[in-house]
């Protein structure tokens, strides 16, 4: 069974969240505060964190600085009343939603994202002389081990996992940045950059009016 952490220390909403979890045949565990939140995600097997960052104790955004130091690679679904979108997806949590939110929504994304999550025979990918180990998100170029951001790392799992074809601006913001990112935005040319000078420049291609591409 789909096993579910919750880390929420308003008492009614953790019920809420728990009885329309279990509901829909997870099994959840619920906690109260940062720093049991931080050790029960660390010692136990959990498919999935729901996050809010207002916990007592540590707050979410230090719950989820320590888990992706340690290397955990579980999806994180942040709830919380405080906007602070992009500095909880750069700290590597998977979705955002801000409070008051619908459930069905949330069962969506947290459905979305479990699906997401790479087999055991899937946890290293590699193009040529490319790897990315999936469990300590470090990447390797002819056996030369390179340290990547959160987004760094995200984006080149997308281009790993569609080597040759061409992504477009529009699915890489999907991909990388999920529901919250400005169409207009030059973001992706930006991290496209940043892999570029740790990856070296011929790694990505430039498909004029189409988008980019990991050389094969």
């Amino acid at each position: 069974m789909t096993r579910i952490l919750i880390a929420e220390d308003e008492e009614r909403l953790a019920a809420f969240l728990e009885k329309g979890l279990k509901a829909e045949g997870f099994a959840t565990t619920v906690v109260g505060d940062g720093d049991t939140a931080a050790a029960v995600a660390h010692e136990d097997e959990f498919d999935l964190l729901v996050l809010d960052l207002g916990l007592p104790g540590k707050d979410g955004m230090d719950v989820l600085r320590e888990l992706r130091a340690r290397g955990s690679r579980l999806p994180v679904v942040i709830l919380s009343a405080r906007d602070e979108t992009v500095e909880g997806l750069e700290l590597g949590a998977d979705d955002y939603m801000t409070k008051p939110f619908r459930f069905d929504e949330l069962l969506a994304r947290i459905r979305v994202r479990l699906r997401d999550q790479p087999s055991a025979d899937t946890l290293v990918l590699a193009a040529g002389d490319l790897s990315l180990d999936l469990r300590t998100r470090m990447a390797a170029v002819d056996g030369r081990t390179i340290e990547l951001s959160a987004r760094e790392f995200t984006m080149l799992e997308v281009f790993l996992r569609h080597p040759g074809q061409v992504m477009s601006r529009e699915q890489l913001l999907s991909h990388v940045w999920g529901y919250f990112y400005d169409p207009g935005s030059n973001v992706v040319d930006v991290y496209v950059g940043y892999l570029r000078k740790k990856l070296g420049k011929d790694r990505i291609r430039t498909v004029r009016g189409m988008g980019y591409a990991l050389s094969e």
